[in-house]
């Protein structure tokens, strides 16, 4: 057969040359930018097309200090508990655990556990308090019939603020159960009012502006990636829940006198928006209210203008109004449901997640390296063993048909053929038992050595998380934080990787863009820097 004429540019060697002109051409120009600051591509993404990019504030421009501002919240909810619900005063002796919580979690209100899913929903880790379950009563309760996830007795923790009433969930059974009479779902749902409570009422945040350096972190690429998307012609917006008199404080201490062009941190913006009420915001069809410099309303908004503050609105009058619509726009927010799927399921608008635990996840893959070779390499093989361990069975499995049949003319021949391929199974088998126990320490050095609970956020066994998975459909774009911006052009052309199905992995003709080109810091996704 003739085989197809390849033009030489598409030649490896040629490539190599290429790649070699390229360092050469570049020499001391080229900035490599570390996995932690880089954006990672989920669908493609043309930022030459993005006339407005928008931000959420919380956990989005505002980078809080994780362990401080949890600490805060788990203190201030566990004391509602205590003089609000009635719940005994021994309560108030847990203590905040950071390792045991992580997003993604789902909280079983009826059996009182809390549980790590993967991509398809199955069950890999739970808890009951602080009891991990053993894997029979953890299959009994999760694998036996069919679960709708969707069921209102399931609580998602996909954000970072529901990491203190996780942590407060478990300890509470820890303590309580046995001791006191206790409702699981009464539990959850006294947690959660009470942790709205505090960030409803503003004693949450009236503690963070009293001393805003500990709660926020400054980060000092923050004005400049701002800057870098405005000078390409792009306008900005905020869009937060918080109301004005905490989005002022916050973003008065994040941004104002970072730039001399910026003298104030509205500057920065076109539009500003607070009390958004996001996700009802993308589907309801409430007004603009405009606000006065102390944040009082003063009226119903027509327009949305320069230099105004807003609160409340919906979707399609902002569109309206400010003249951007569709995937023109960009949203950059921290909320899996309440700024990307929301905002996804509503508009044609981009989005780009922001996930602050990918540094730590990406610092520790990359400290793994090695350990993850060793790991996929005994993946490998552990396939192939099994793949080989059927076929001797399958032929081990004729040959005595065969023989019952008396279809063999050499009797004594076959019996010897018999005994020799079940040697080579026990020896298969031995070699099996082996890989999968190295397979497994493998597998534990690095999500346990990460997290002793849960393991890695973005993976469940060798699977992706839910929560990953969740990332991995909904947003265009992820990061670890808004200043990574300031690594790529305004006009880059975020391209994700090409997208292959596992026969296509096992195909040598695509080998150079399968998983052999997958680093573990990029998380199985292409990234992008300068």
């Amino acid at each position: 057969m003739a085989q197809p004429n390849v033009h030489p540019i598409f030649a490896r060697e040629s490539l190599a040359l290429l790649e070699e002109g390229l360092e050469s051409l570049l020499g001391r120009e080229r900035t490599e930018v570390p996995g932690t600051r880089r954006i990672y591509v989920n669908r493609n993404l043309r930022m030459d097309q993005i006339d407005l990019v928008g931000f959420d504030m919380d956990h989005t421009l505002a980078v809080y200090s994780r362990e401080e501002i949890e600490q805060l919240a788990f203190d201030l909810t566990v004391e509602k508990l205590v003089h609000s619900f009635g719940y005994p005063r021994a309560l108030l002796d847990i203590r905040y655990d950071p390792t045991f919580v992580m997003r993604g979690l789902v909280i079983d209100k009826e059996h009182g556990n809390i549980l790590k899913l993967d991509r398809f929903g199955y069950v890999g880790r739970a808890y009951h308090g602080r009891r991990r379950l053993p894997r029979a009563e953890r299959l009994r309760l999760y694998r036996e019939s069919k679960i709708d996830w969707k069921a209102s007795r399931y609580a998602w923790m996909d954000t970072l603020f529901a990491m203190p009433e996780a942590s407060i969930y478990a300890e509470a059974i820890e303590m309580l159960e046995g001791k006191y009479p206790l409702s699981y779902s009464d539990l959850y749902d006294h947690t959660r009012e009470s942790i709205d409570t505090i960030h409803r009422d503003g004693s949450l945040k009236s503690i963070i502006q009293r001393d805003m350096g500990r709660y926020i972190e400054r980060d000092p690429g923050l004005g400049p990636a701002l800057h870098k998307l405005r000078s390409a012609g792009k306008r900005l917006f905020l869009l937060t829940n918080s109301l004005w008199t905490y989005t002022d404080a916050v973003m008065r201490h994040l941004l104002d006198g970072v730039l001399p062009e910026y003298p104030s941190w509205r500057n920065y913006f076109d539009f500003v928006v607070v009390g958004a009420g996001k996700p009802a915001f993308f589907e309801r069809d409430d007004p603009f209210l405009e606000l006065d410099a102390e944040g009082n309303v003063v009226g119903v908004a027509r327009t949305l203008e320069r230099g105004k503050a807003y609160q409340g609105g919906n979707l399609a009058a902002f569109e309206r109004m400010t003249g951007f619509g569709g995937d023109r726009v960009l949203y950059v927010g921290d909320h899996i449901y309440g700024d990307i799927l929301s905002s996804k399921k509503a508009s044609l608008w981009r989005t780009c997640m922001i996930v602050a635990e990918l540094e730590d996840e990406l610092e520790h893959l990359d400290r793994h390296l090695d350990t993850l070779r060793l790991l996929a390499s005994h993946e490998r093989l552990r396939a192939r063993l099994e793949d080989e361990l059927a076929h001797q069975n399958a032929r081990i499995a004729e040959l005595e048909r065969r023989m019952s049949r008396g279809e063999e003319e050499d009797a004594e021949a076959a019996l010897q053929e018999r005994q020799r391929r079940k040697r080579v199974v026990e020896a298969l088998r031995r070699s099996l038992h082996r890989v999968a126990a190295e397979i497994q320490a493998l597998s534990s050095r690095v999500e346990d050595s990460f997290n002793p609970h849960w393991g890695l956020m973005f993976k469940e066994g060798a699977e992706t998380s839910r929560f990953g998975a969740q990332v991995e459909d909904y947003a265009c774009l992820y990061t670890s934080r808004v200043s990574n911006f300031l690594f790529a052009s305004p006009m880059q052309y975020f391209r994700s990787p090409r997208a292959l199905m596992p026969h296509e992995l096992g195909t040598d003709a695509l080998a150079p863009f399968g998983s052999d080109q997958r680093k573990p810091g990029d998380t199985l996704r292409r990234a992008h820097g300068p």
